[in-house]
């Protein structure tokens, strides 16, 4: 090891030079490295969703779900199976074992889909595979709305929309409340009994066409032609102009007997911003993608666009998680120039202004050195990785002081500045190295955290390690370097009078004294600590709760409702809550059915964007608040729920109370972790674990 602190110390200007790049790679690191939210885990579950327009939940489980339970379950590695069959909709929840190949798997899930399509019924949907990534869900969500007719916003919806995914960073933008375009076809029933045309006629007429038909190829000798019959509808004259009957030199066109406009499939909910009609698009960024950077280019692109809208269409944004990321960075660059602030603050008091500089250079050296070595592994810039630059923040100094310390001790008694800072680290090395390793030791086994929390968590002990080592490189080779080039201190060593020292050495003196009543008592210290603990402490949880940013509010109700009676509840709970002073966004939207992570009978839901949490009162106060003001709607129970953290936390809510608010259906408040009774016949699931096909199902 004096090798190595000698060669670098009498070799300054190399060792410098590498620091300076050091420092150098590391600013460029910072600027370069990706910043999410959330560290892109692969989560162990996928799901088949299958569709039957029509379908009963009873039906549903028969003709979709045992078909395809049937063909997966013979998967390898596959822990759990969970089935859903519901009205018009069915779906099979696939759990794997932790470790598993998420491409094989996915392969795997695929043929085995393509296997039970065969016997699932031919008028339901192709079945499709979704694979769960945390990384492509949404990171932005922007809100349109105003005064327009549905067709005009969803035109510039859809404009926006093909802009937006146009950023080589975006992977895709999904609009919510978009609904599917429809060719509307009017017939005339006695124009068509005045023509004598039958309305299966023209039925099959319609429905044979829009087709492009490939006949195969023809090979003349002279060459081989590929042919075609196209029939492909391009616009609206193209079917008015479609024969239909001919009589001697007459045609009677489609036109002639039915009309055509353009609309939309019947609505299965109804989505409004601040109780404006609205859509939102949902962006996404692709894998490895700058969120901070993602976000600001998209909306740069909607602030150009935005003089070209049409008047009246406003642009809200309900969700941004850059603004997250941003706060975090400027929260670490705060920790560390206050990290460093004190330390020369301390260190100028006790040992000089010289070994205060020097020795708060290796923390920003640390850091610097550490996010390049992130940014070179491939890691991203996540809350997890921040975290840990904040909670090492305060290791990064000890082996610098150490070492700085004995350095300065060194000069007093004569020594020159190279020999008494080679002297130090030499001296000190194993020392430093001991009381980092304890350290990395707690961490290492952090790394084989099993699991999908294992695989959220192994950026914490990785980052802690890495800084850690470098912090190490730091005090040992660099700090001695720059100590080695300060001139010869002249003056002498003043005294420091720190209060309660006397007291402290008199009471270690005792203690040194009698060692084994030291450690008994120790022992019984340690024992009475872990007894309180036990007694006394408060629970656990993964992770704190904290003011949330955003809350959700589900509305639920039962009977055999149609949608717009569904939306006419939502709105009265809507009109409610509008114009409270916390909320800077209101996101209302119904459906017709909810999907799989809503009970059944949730029939809206209603998303507040929260101001900042020091401009306004807790959650939980907006929340009673919100409860007295639709406590007198007959008829509906609402849950809320704040957002929490974790593992997949973008799509992760916790359910803090539910109240029953009809003064005809009274029932006490239940856990939101229990399932109501199913009103009718809505819906039907079952859970079975993976099994070999041998043992019959």
């Amino acid at each position: 090891m004096r090798a190595l602190i000698a060669a670098a110390v009498y070799r300054s200007r190399a060792t410098l030079m590498a620091f300076l790049f050091l420092l150098l790679g590391g600013v460029g690191a910072y600027q370069d490295i990706p910043k999410e939210a959330n560290p892109d885990v692969t989560i162990p579950m996928m799901y088949v969703s299958m569709r039957l327009e029509g379908i009963s939940p009873e039906d549903g489980e028969r003709l979709l779900v045992r078909p395809m339970e049937q063909e997966l379950r013979t998967l390898e590695g596959v822990k759990k199976m969970t089935s859903t069959a519901s009205e018009g909709y069915a779906s099979v929840m696939l759990e794997f074992d932790a470790g598993f190949d998420p491409k094989q798997a996915l392969q795997d899930v695929r043929e085995k889909v393509d296997s039970a399509r065969s016997k699932l019924p031919q008028e339901a949907d192709e079945p499709v595979v979704n694979e769960i990534n945390v990384a492509l869900f949404p990171v932005l969500s922007v809100a349109l709305s105003g005064p327009l007719t549905e067709a005009e916003l969803v035109m510039t919806a859809r404009r926006l929309k093909d802009e937006i995914e146009g950023i080589p960073e975006v992977l895709e933008v999904d609009i919510g409340g978009d609904r599917e375009d429809l060719l509307e076809i009017l017939v005339d029933p006695q124009v068509l009994d005045g023509y004598g045309i039958d309305y299966t006629q023209l039925f099959n007429l319609v429905s044979r066409n829009n087709r492009l038909v490939a006949a195969g190829s023809l090979d003349t000798g002279a060459g081989r032609l590929a042919i075609k019959v196209p029939g492909v509808i391009e616009d609206l004259d193209d079917v008015l102009g479609l024969p239909i009957k001919v009589s001697g030199d007459q045609v009677v066109t489609f036109g002639d007997v039915a009309t055509l406009r353009r609309t939309f499939k019947d609505p299965t909910g109804f989505a409004r911003i601040n109780g404006e009609p609205g859509l939102v698009l949902e962006v996404s960024k692709r894998a490895g993608a700058n969120i901070i950077n993602t976000i600001a280019r998209v909306k740069t692109l909607l602030a150009e666009a935005e003089p070209l809208l049409p008047p009246g269409v406003e642009i809200n944004y309900i969700m941004d998680q850059s603004v997250q990321i941003e706060d975090m960075l400027s929260d670490l660059l705060n920790n560390v120039l206050t990290a460093v602030v004190l330390v020369l603050i301390l260190i100028l008091a006790t040992m000089g202004a010289r070994s205060a500089i020097m020795v708060g250079l290796t923390i920003p050296g640390a850091f610097l050195a550490g996010i390049l070595i992130i940014w070179a592994i491939g890691f991203t810039m996540n809350i997890i990785v921040l975290f840990s630059l904040i909670l090492v923040a305060g290791m990064l100094v000890d082996g610098a002081i150490v070492v700085s310390e004995l350095a300065d001790r060194h000069l007093h008694e004569g020594q020159s500045p190279r020999q008494a800072w080679l002297n130090a680290a030499h001296r000190m090395s194993w020392p430093v190295i001991a009381s980092t390793a304890t350290t990395l030791a707690v961490f290492v086994p952090l790394l084989f955290w099993p699991g999908v929390v294992g695989e959220f968590m192994k950026y914490l002990p990785a980052t802690v390690i890495i800084c850690l080592l470098a912090s190490l490189a730091m005090a040992l080779i660099f700090l001695p370097t720059m100590g080695g080039l300060s001139r010869r201190r002249t003056r002498h060593r003043v005294p420091v009078t720190v209060p309660g020292l006397n007291q402290y050495r008199s009471l270690l003196s005792r203690l040194l004294q009698r060692p084994g009543l030291t450690l008994v008592g120790t022992l019984v210290l340690i024992g009475l600590i872990y007894a309180g603990y036990a007694r006394f402490n408060l629970g656990v949880e993964f992770f704190p709760s904290i003011e949330p940013d955003s809350a959700q509010l589900q509305v639920r109700a039962r009977g055999d409702l149609s949608v717009h009676e569904k939306d006419a509840i939502l709105r009265e709970v809507e009109g409610r809550l509008q114009g409270l002073s916390e909320v800077k966004a209101l996101y209302a939207r119904s459906f017709a059915m909810p999907d799989n992570q809503m009970g059944t009978d949730v029939i809206g839901v209603l998303q507040f964007q929260f101001t900042d949490w020091y401009l306004r009162r807790p959650a939980s106060a907006i929340k009673d608040t919100m409860l007295a003001l639709t406590g007198d709607i007959p008829g509906v129970v609402l849950e809320f729920r704040q957002q929490q953290m974790g593992p997949g936390a973008a799509n992760r809510w916790n359910c803090k109370s539910m109240a029953a608010t009809s003064a005809a259906w009274r029932r006490p408040p239940i856990p939101c972790v229990r399932r109501w009774k199913r009103w009718g016949a809505l819906s039907t699931s079952r859970t079975t674990a993976a099994c070999p096909a041998s043992n019959g199902g």
